[in-house]
């Protein structure tokens, strides 16, 4: 998802050049080709319209942060193309007309990629088919509002209750993750640490391995400059009780034939496939 994350840093850098010229107009990155391979600018079109009157249980937002997740990549294949890229946001209401919110509350919600959006919370619909409201943030004082994006929002939650609810670890264990320093992968090891686990991290580059000793986890495997089959024998010879995958693909094979018996796997995700490309 990376690529759409440099996409999406472009439109922003925009989107501060169009606050400042005028609230008068919205601009929005519209889905237009269905992604073959990694997400490419040419999938994406950035347009740029009037901002219509408000109607009577509507609220006019403005876009803060915007979130791109892994999740898109998948979900993106079921969407019709030449609508609004979806995606949460946080945002700040600048007019409304819905009792239950009023201008200046910050809210988190799938808005979509689009700087100055206009909706219905009653009937707004996440990328997934269900109804679901935005949701108006306490005061988080000197934190950063991206926080409702990040571990008080949907990554957080994914790892508190994968982890916890589906994995159930206990003091003594070890818990292995994929997909390590991710968003979700580097909170995972950070609880399981928490509850007296020893945690064991897979991820790429020697920034992300120093970043995640420095979170507290014990072993970190590099899976593309180390063999990673052998590392979990080296440096877990006492087995896996617990996977968090974020990955799939080759890698969990490796990983669960590691796993010691009465083990517990949560499947998060399945990044290795995401990318792949369209078979015509």
């Amino acid at each position: 998802m990376f690529p759409c994350a440099r996409i999406l840093s472009s439109f922003q850098s925009r989107t501060i050049l169009t606050r400042a010229l005028s609230t008068m107009t919205t601009k929005k990155l519209l889905f237009v080709k269905h992604f073959d391979g990694e997400p490419k600018p040419s999938d994406f079109k950035v347009v740029e319209e009037k901002i219509p009157a408000l109607k009577d249980g509507e609220v006019q937002f403005e876009a803060l942060f915007i979130s791109v997740d892994p999740y898109m990549r998948p979900v993106s294949v079921g969407k019709p193309l030449g609508q609004k890229m979806f995606g949460a946001q946080v945002a700040r209401v600048t007019e409304s007309k819905h009792p239950k919110y009023k201008k200046g509350d910050n809210v988190v919600g799938y808005m979509g990629w689009e700087t100055h959006p206009i909706c219905n919370p009653d009937t707004l619909e996440s990328p997934f088919g269900a109804i679901e409201k935005p949701l108006v943030l306490p005061d988080f004082k000197k934190l950063p509002l991206s926080l409702a994006l990040g571990v008080l929002g949907m990554p957080g939650n994914t790892a508190y209750f994968g982890l916890t609810e589906l994995c159930q670890p206990k003091p003594g264990e070890t818990v292995c993750i994929s997909g390590a320093a991710g968003a979700v992968g580097s909170l995972v090891g950070q609880i399981a640490k928490n509850l007296g686990c020893k945690v064991v991290g897979i991820a790429n580059k020697k920034e992300k391995l120093d970043w995640l000793q420095s979170l507290g986890f014990d072993v970190t495997i590099d899976y593309k400059e180390e063999n990673v089959d052998k590392m979990l024998s080296e440096k877990v010879p006492q087995g896996i009780d617990c996977y968090f995958d974020n990955v799939g693909g080759e890698m969990s094979s490796t990983v669960l034939s590691h796993m010691n018996m009465f083990g517990r796997v949560a499947v998060c995700g399945a990044i290795a496939g995401y990318n792949a490309k369209l078979h015509h």
